[in-house]
């Protein structure tokens, strides 16, 4: 049933109930939700993991890959009888990261991960190219476009500022409005940055918050509208579709507007198992919904196929590179399957045979997947044959460090982030 961008609770019978607090603590996006959690919540495993002391081994060498140095050396260009090649380039960096998969980019020769200051690293030596001093804001998206880098102002002026990649060189500049406070992007396309911001109350308290387009070239707002009491800012995940931009926030709503008028075009319920991730190919938004994953038609909501995981498994953060899904279960079931019809393409238990932890960020370069996980033991990046789901190799700097590992490639690199740790791996 097709249902408004509203606040209220879902309330499906047996869904999971509200996340771990370091759930909220990797989804929420800053604001709010940030400032009422305390240093505590790192404490509080979703996973029941425990947390190892750093320099530790990382656990037993799994099935089919072992894991590779955190050391930094020349760099192999592949691993040996399923050992990870070693990193390129190692290095310390300022990045202040919640475990988003937009908090790490690779574009223009550069990486760069969010923290403050926010530091561009060449991609081929990790030296340092430029820096912000102001850094980005906690919570916020590195958002990249064809030549820009959008990043909320940290100056916290209720400006959005555009920068050339590979310089750091301000190119564009725009401001919702004196009314409205901490605009953030969500999502761009070839007209218009989409960004979400609170609206002030008379008392500078804010209430409810505004979904607005702003003109990439021109900085001018293009439209806006309010949505709807106890909808939040937080939380957001958004893509762009020709004329659909789509996105989801901690409700558990998943909505389509119009890019062109800001209208809504429809809105669906998600389950509590959701966490607001879902991914978008040609005209279908595709969503995991407990144990089924299902495809929606970006113009009108309703569904075109959908997939059911086997033995009661939940599916997890979906992607699509280069035509084809790509998903997990909470069974540590791969799957690849084609995004158009929902027919599966390949079903892959090595995930469970290795013993490695279910990624939940995917980048692909060559025939390679290579797969994020969530916290450090018993996984780090995951390299995978996109052809067969056969595991090649994982990589764990043996940290032991409680971020979630982040993953971006530029085709040439996979650059892995971990804590304050950038490497770099050959492709």
């Amino acid at each position: 049933m097709v249902r408004r961008d509203s606040g209220s609770d879902d309330r499906t019978p047996g869904a999971f109930g509200a996340p771990s607090r370091r759930r909220v603590l990797r989804l929420a996006g800053g604001g709010l939700a940030l400032a009422a959690l305390t240093a505590g919540t790192v404490g509080c495993d979703e996973d029941s993991v425990d947390v190892e002391d750093p320099g530790s081994t990382g656990g037993d060498e799994p099935k089919g890959g072992g894991k590779g140095s955190g050391d930094g050396g020349d760099g192999d260009d592949v691993g040996e009888k399923g050992q990870a090649p070693k990193p390129l380039w190692t290095k310390p960096t300022s990045a202040e990261t919640y475990g988003d998969n937009d908090e790490l980019v690779a574009a223009g020769g550069v990486v760069i991960a969010s923290g403050s200051p926010l530091a561009a690293l060449d991609a081929a030596t990790g030296g340092q190219k430029w820096s912000l001093p102001g850094g980005a804001v906690p919570g916020a998206p590195l958002l990249l476009s064809e030549d820009t880098l959008y990043l909320a102002s940290s100056d916290y002026d209720g400006s959005v500022i555009g920068y050339a990649p590979a310089s750091g060189k301000e190119t564009w500049r725009s401001r919702l409005g004196k009314e409205y406070r901490q605009p953030r992007p969500i999502a761009v396309d070839e007209e218009q940055v989409y960004v979400i911001a609170e609206i002030l109350e008379e008392d500078g308290s804010s209430k409810t918050n505004v979904i607005a387009a702003l003109n990439s070239t021109t900085g001018r707002v293009a439209w806006k509208e309010q949505r709807d009491a106890g909808t939040e800012q937080n939380g957001i995940h958004a893509a762009v579709r020709g004329r659909h931009l789509v996105y989801t926030d901690f409700k558990k709503n998943l909505t389509v507007r119009d890019t062109a008028s800001g209208g809504q075009v429809w809105t669906h319920k998600t389950t509590k198992t959701n966490y607001g991730f879902f991914t978008v190919h040609q005209d279908l938004v595709i969503v995991p919904q407990g144990n089924v994953l299902q495809a929606f038609n970006l113009a009108d909501g309703k569904e075109k196929w959908s997939l059911k995981a086997s033995d009661g498994a939940l599916f997890r953060e979906p992607a699509v590179l280069e035509d084809v899904l790509y998903v997990a279960d909470s069974a540590r079931t791969m799957w690849a399957v084609d995004p158009r019809s929902g027919k599966q393409l390949w079903k892959s238990e090595a995930l469970a045979d290795a013993g490695l932890q279910v990624p939940r960020q995917y980048v692909k370069a060559g025939d390679t997947l290579y797969g994020a996980t969530d916290l450090d033991k018993q996984g780090g990046i995951i390299a995978i044959d996109a052809r067969t789901g056969a595991v090649r190799w994982t990589f764990n700097d043996k940290t032991g460090d409680y971020h979630a590992w982040l993953v971006a490639t530029d085709g040439k690199h996979v650059f892995a982030l971990h804590g304050k740790k950038l490497h770099a791996l050959p492709v």
